[in-house]
Order: structure tokens, then sequence, then C-alpha cells
């Protein structure tokens, strides 16, 4: 598990997690290209609000999780899916793109996901304080799930902060 947060100032947001998987990434390559489907083996629907999608796995697919909307503009098979990030109520300065994608290396496989945006100062203090943290637990989590599901034993699952557990409480509460 590892996560890089470099600080651009408030114009813009770079938040990239990886984890290391020990297998080649022909046996990850599935796993993403289920992603926003009925049988989705990456999205962690069991703890989250799953990614659903209008299409199969395509460019021009719409579609989100939760309040969070977006359209694939790049799929790779096995390889890498990007998603545009469209206008939204909190976020609708939120200018840029997320991808997850499978990196593969000598002995092992690098999953990773990568939120990359142009914000404006008020989105910038609404990432910071509702989105960032609540981003971070269900990315974990999909790794998590994507370590199970290539049947890999995880020796350290990620765990929820206080302030997530807090924020889902509160969401909970809200509805």
């Amino acid at each position: 598990m590892s996560k890089l947060c470099i600080f651009r100032g408030w114009k813009s947001a770079l938040n990239v997690h990886e984890r290391v998987l020990p297998t080649t990434a022909e046996a990850v390559a599935p796993l993403l290209d289920s992603l926003g489907g009925d049988k989705d083996r990456l999205w962690p629907t069991e703890k989250w609000p799953p990614m659903i999608l209008d299409h199969p796995l395509e460019v021009g697919a719409r579609g989100g999780h939760s309040l969070i909307r977006y359209q694939v503009t790049e799929y790779l098979p096995g390889r890498r899916v990007e998603f545009e990030f469209e206008p939204m109520q909190h976020l609708n300065k939120f200018v840029g793109r997320h991808y997850f994608e499978i990196v593969p290396r000598k002995e092992h496989t690098i999953l990773r996901h990568t939120i990359d945006v142009e914000i404006d100062f008020p989105t910038w203090i609404y990432w910071k304080i509702f989105i960032e943290r609540i981003h971070d637990a269900v990315i974990e989590d999909a790794f998590d799930k994507a370590e199970k599901n290539a049947g890999i034993a995880s020796s350290r699952p990620a765990r929820w902060s206080h302030y997530v557990r807090l924020l889902r409480w509160l969401r909970s509460r809200k509805r």
C-alpha cells in the first residue's frame, strides 16, 4: 500500500495510490476489465456505492459512483482505463481525470490509481475536508479486493481512519 500526494498549491490535486501485487499483469487484467460491470471484481461494492456505467466498459461510457460523475475517455483492455470528470454539485470546478492502470514488472505487477485535477480554492477545500480521505479508503479497499480476487493473501488489509468512519456515519445520518 502506498499513497503519493503532490502538493501543487490549491490550484490542482494529484493523488496516486499503488499496490504491488506478486503476480502477473495477465492475472490482474480481468479485474480491471470487469470495472463498472455486473460482476465487478475491482470496485469495492461490498463497502461503498457501486461504480455504475451506462454501457459496458468502453470509450464513451458514462456513469460514476455516489455523487461522482465521469466518462470513459480511454480504455486499453487489461492495461488502463481513464475517466474524465463531469461537472458535479459540490465539485463543479473539479476538472481533470482519474484512471486505473496495470504496470507489469519482472516479478510483480503494480496496480495504480491516479487522480489528476485542476480546481479552484473552494473546491480544493471541499476536496481536502470531505472527499480525499474517503477516496483514499475506497481505493485501498479496491486494492484489497483486487488482491483477494487475484488469489493473493493480503498481509495488511486497509483500515479506515476514525475520520473516515465519522464521515460515513454523518452521511448515513443525513440519509
